[in-house]
């Protein structure tokens, strides 16, 4: 008979450390869930908000080049070979690789390009005053 109660005073026992372990493993299925679930809208906000910005890149690039595809002083012919190339970076921008090893070179070289244009053309590069976004507080470029 002394075996049992020994059985049911170690049950009782080790509830203590059984219910730890299982208390720490729904906390990490849980905290897990809900990792994924904050990674994706993180994800997907940052995601549009890189798209926006490509997007306005893309868009001052082909307005430009159609402003001056049409002039044949040496400047704007200048002005056009630095626009056509970075139309060329955003054209091979990886629009459907979500996991793209390379993003944040990729966009950094795309920003100088930027600058470089907006540079030759005498505009300033900062168009928060100008452009809206969805969201509360506009372009963080």
């Amino acid at each position: 008979m002394a075996h049992k109660s020994e059985d049911l005073f170690d049950c009782i026992l080790m509830a203590d450390d059984r219910f730890h372990v299982e208390g720490y493993w729904e906390g990490f299925d849980e905290g897990t869930r809900q990792g994924m679930v904050d990674g994706r809208k993180h994800g997907a906000s940052h995601g549009a908000k890189l798209s926006m910005e490509v997007s306005f890149y893309y868009g001052f690039g082909i307005t430009w080049k159609c402003l001056l595809q049409n002039n044949t002083d040496m400047k704007a012919r200048k002005r056009l070979k630095v626009l056509e190339s970075l139309l060329g970076l955003i054209q091979k921008f990886p629009h459907e690789e979500p996991q793209y090893e390379h993003l944040q070179e990729d966009m950094e070289k795309v920003r100088a390009k930027f600058r470089q244009v907006c540079s030759l053309l005498n505009v300033p590069t900062d168009f928060s005053d100008y452009v809206k976004s969805g969201g509360s507080g506009g372009i963080s470029f």
